[in-house]
């Protein structure tokens, strides 16, 4: 009986083309249409694992971890200086889905530096903000804001600790005025005081006192009047 031979099966050469253009593992610089290079890891013709990045139409650059395509993971982004050539880092942390998420540091253009937390590229969580004035906040944040607890140091040593919403003052608080040597205790709304104690507090070393001293105050039970003020406060927020 005479044996019949069929050709073998084979895909459509542009099949194995397709297999050879996908981008798996460590590769050498990969230029995109508009000028974008990428030098690093890939996965399924995604950037995967370590790799860094350089934006043609900016000259920004990050380098760091990625995940399917995104950066996730720790890495640095800098931008390039238009007038001294020279790259600026802006941030330096945790990334998630392509934004600044974890901790992480994040330098401003004026001077300025937030360390901290982040969620969706923005600042929420616990950090801590250095501001150019010299004043530095340190506490909770919610949405790029000051949201929740929070201590405010002032150039000149005054202190605010307490409450905060949108980036004010808001809620029991204490005031510490340390170069007049007083001390206000109270209810902030915002950024105002709305009612509250003010006492001496350390004014015999306060380095610009007040010329007299604080009156004593006539309230039998000053901490209750405050407790009660607390009370509404909390009553008209619920």
């Amino acid at each position: 009986m005479p044996v019949i031979k069929y050709p073998r099966v084979r895909d459509p050469l542009f099949y194995e083309w397709d297999r050879k253009a996908q981008k798996s593992g460590l590769r050498h610089t990969i230029y995109a249409v508009n000028g974008d290079q990428y030098t690093g890891e890939w996965l399924d013709n995604l950037k995967h694992g370590k790799g860094t990045q350089i934006w043609k139409s900016t000259g920004a650059i990050y380098s760091g971890d990625w995940k399917f395509g995104k950066r996730d993971g720790y890495g640095s982004y800098s931008i390039l200086d238009p007038v001294t050539k020279e790259y600026r880092r802006v941030y330096t942390g945790w990334w998630e889905n392509d934004r600044r998420g974890g901790r992480g540091m994040f330098f401003y253009p004026n001077g300025e530096l937030y360390e901290g937390e982040w969620s969706n590229g923005l600042r929420s969580g616990w950090g801590k903000m250095h501001y150019k004035d010299g004043s530095t906040y340190e506490g909770q944040w919610l949405t790029d804001q000051p949201n929740g607890q929070g201590l405010l140091r002032l150039p000149n040593g005054n202190r605010y600790e307490g409450g905060w919403k949108d980036g004010k003052k808001h809620g029991p608080g204490k005031y510490f005025y340390l170069d007049k040597g007083q001390l206000l205790e109270g209810i902030w709304v915002a950024d105002i005081p709305k009612c509250g104690v003010l006492v001496d507090f350390g004014r015999d070393n306060a380095p610009d006192p007040t010329q007299f001293p604080l009156p004593e105050i006539e309230l039998h039970d000053p901490a209750g009047v405050l407790a009660e003020a607390r009370e509404m406060f909390d009553d008209s927020h619920n």
